[in-house]
């Protein structure tokens, strides 16, 4: 089994679904793999060194290769479809709207509505999701501290202050919003280029738009 990947990002294409085709040229050889397109925005240009997590998927017709940029991102995607009623389509596309830490915050407060964000997913399902997921996704905390977890299960020492989201958080959340919404890997490195991502990310989401639809 493929578990991980290091080589040049080939071309990729968009499919009508969501994922991405990349190809990752490893010594000469082409690996056709699937990714989220919020992921492939930040590898970088065609020609650019890469390395990726992966999870092979073996079917009785196909064998195919899923991408990940981080370890966690390929485990959680691993957790989701330990479900049975979650196929490696929905995974990705899961994935490709919110983090693992998100994914785990979500089912832990029952957000129906927030599973609703991703492309395929409806109410009904929605509901049963975050039924289904209960547990499978209690390892999984958005980066941003030293212990692993995100800021927000983090104790700052003040009684009732709102800690802050790294920026780190806040790029993957706008990077996610933005792919979630139609635009490409290209467009998505360009307004992390000309936005600041220091912010809310309903802020910084407003302005990467703007400057996206000036672009336009």
């Amino acid at each position: 089994m493929i578990g991980s990947l290091r080589g040049t990002l080939g071309e990729y294409s968009i499919r009508s679904a969501g994922p991405m085709d990349v190809v990752v040229d490893v010594h000469g050889v082409g690996y056709r793999v699937l990714m989220a397109s919020s992921a492939v925005a930040g590898l970088g240009a065609e020609g650019s060194d890469v390395s990726i997590h992966v999870h092979t998927h073996v079917r009785e017709d196909a064998l195919v290769l899923y991408g990940f940029v981080s370890k966690a991102e390929r485990d959680c995607f691993e957790a989701l479809i330990s479900v049975r009623t979650v196929g490696p389509g929905v995974a990705l596309a899961m994935l490709s709207v919110h983090s693992p830490g998100a994914l785990r915050r979500i089912v832990s407060i029952k957000d129906v509505d927030a599973l609703r964000l991703v492309p395929g997913i409806g109410a009904k399902t929605a509901a049963r999701l975050v039924i289904e997921l209960e547990s499978k996704l209690d390892d999984f905390y958005d980066v941003g501290g030293s212990d692993g977890r995100s800021d927000e299960q983090r104790v700052d020492g003040t009684a009732g202050r709102r800690p802050t989201v790294s920026l780190t958080s806040v790029r993957e959340d706008v990077r996610s919003a933005l792919a979630s919404l139609g635009y490409g890997p290209d467009e998505i490195r360009y307004a992390e280029s000309v936005v600041s991502m220091d912010g809310p990310v309903a802020d910084v989401l407003k302005l990467a738009l703007r400057e996206l639809a000036a672009r336009r």
